[in-house]
Order: structure tokens, then C-alpha cells, then sequence
């Protein structure tokens, strides 16, 4: 495969702040994001408030995403209930020119650790997680309540905040929704091991810790600092490295 830059990966749970770590790399560090080509997926959903079709996902019927499967060139997954594909093509295409950030969930972001096709690629691999292992080893220590429990209990919450702000009232379809990617999130965060580097943020995106002021504030703040000295190539304090046998 030629290419000329590196895949920049930054994955985590659903509502861990991805995107709005994503969105204050632009406002605090324009240079470093501009440098970043997005890498956008195909998604059978409907899209959010604040989404746009060719900017956040691709947004087709899912018989399309589908018939897109057959070919070579896409790799589809099942994620969560969504069907979304990756164009191989449109990442090559994008390496040969720089480097290709891909934001979202960590099902698609390890098929790219994995894939052969993808396998001579140099990567940067970023894992957005709500707790730090200290903490998860506090709670396993304890023992009550199940850790998994715990932490679809968190996310659940987190979601709950968000999906209400940007909606308001809540129907039993958006309840549905949220109750299966809370409980998808630690079968998610399993998978942080794989990936270079852990930064811990509290601040989900139901913070208004990323917007409600100036500039970020608290966990928010630390985690798009860490963001950009991975991107610059300086490992800073605070990011952790999981082993596989944390959860």
C-alpha cells in the first residue's frame, strides 16, 4: 500500500467525548488538526442533532451498507445495532497524502488494527476511556458492585445527560438506544488494551465542561492536551498503557 502518512485513531465508548475532544483540537490547536484528513464511515442511523451527512457519517439505508459489504473494498461491521462500513479505498487514498484520523467506536478502530490490508500502516492509536486504572482496580478490589455493572450504570448516565440536552424529552426508542450502548460499554472498554495509549476523561460528552466557557476546563481540557502531545510525538503524564488482564 503506498502511502506517505499514518492512521490516527481515537476510539472509546459511546458519549466518552470523542467528538468533543475532537472539535477542541480545531479550536485549540488548528495547526495540529488540519493535518488530520477525516475518515468517514458509511452508518445505517439516522443522524444526530448537530450531523451531517458526508462530515460525521455517510448516512445510507441500510440495504446500501449492505450491498457494500460484498465488495472488496469495504469492511462492515455490526456495531451496536448500527451497520456502518469502512472504504479501504478512501483510507488509502488518504495515507498517500498525509495522515487519516478515524473518531469512533472501538469495533471499527481495532478491525483497523487488524485488517491486512491495513497491516503495513504506521498508526497512532488513542483510546478515550472514563475511568483510569487505578480506579477500575479500586472497584475490582471491592468486589460489589460487578465492574461491569458499574460501568454501564456510568455511561448510562452520561447518555442519558447528553440525548436530553440535545433532544429534550425522551421516547422509548431513544431510551432503548442509550440502554444498549451503556451496556455495550464495557465490552468496549475490554478492548483499551489494544491500543497504544489510554487517556482518562471524566468530562463525557455530556460536559459542558468542553464549551460552556473560553476553553475547556478540567478533564476536558487534559485530555485534548494529551491528544495533541501524542500528535506532536511526546508521550505526557497521566496517559496510561493497560495491560490485558485490567478487565
Amino acid at each position: 500500500m503506498p502511502r506517505s502518512g499514518r492512521l490516527v485513531i481515537l476510539t472509546g465508548p459511546s458519549c466518552v467525548g470523542k467528538t468533543p475532544l475532537d472539535h477542541a483540537l480545531g479550536r485549540l490547536y488548528p495547526d495540529l488538526s488540519a493535518r488530520l484528513a477525516r475518515l468517514v464511515l458509511y452508518n445505517d442511523r439516522a443522524p444526530r442533532p448537530g450531523e451531517w451527512d458526508g462530515i460525521d457519517y455517510h448516512f445510507r439505508p441500510r440495504v446500501m451498507i449492505e450491498r457494500l459489504g460484498s465488495q472488496p473494498r469495504y469492511a462492515t461491521l455490526d456495531v451496536r445495532g448500527d451497520l456502518q462500513a469502512l472504504d479501504l479505498d478512501e483510507l488509502t487514498a488518504l495515507l498517500e497524502r498525509g495522515d487519516a484520523f478515524f473518531e469512533g467506536n472501538p469495533f471499527v478502530a481495532s478491525l483497523m488494527l487488524t485488517h491486512p490490508r491495513l497491516a503495513p500502516v504506521p498508526r497512532l492509536s488513542c483510546y478515550l476511556s472514563p475511568l483510569s486504572r487505578e480506579e477500575i482496580l479500586a472497584f475490582k478490589a471491592r468486589g460489589e458492585p460487578a465492574l461491569a455493572d458499574l460501568v454501564t450504570d456510568l455511561m448510562r448516565r452520561k447518555l442519558l445527560r447528553r440525548t436530553t440536552r440535545h433532544l429534550g424529552a425522551l421516547s422509548p426508542r431513544d431510551l432503548e438506544i442509550i440502554e444498549r450502548r451503556a451496556k455495550s460499554a464495557y465490552r468496549e472498554l475490554q478492548l483499551a488494551w489494544r491500543f497504544d495509549h489510554v487517556i482518562v476523561n471524566h468530562d463525557g460528552e455530556d460536559s459542558e465542561h468542553w464549551d460552556a466557557f473560553p476553553e475547556p476546563i478540567g478533564d476536558a481540557r487534559r485530555a485534548v492536551q494529551s491528544f495533541a502531545a501524542l500528535l506532536e510525538g511526546r508521550t505526557p503524564a497521566g496517559v496510561e498503557k493497560w495491560d490485558e488482564g485490567l478487565l
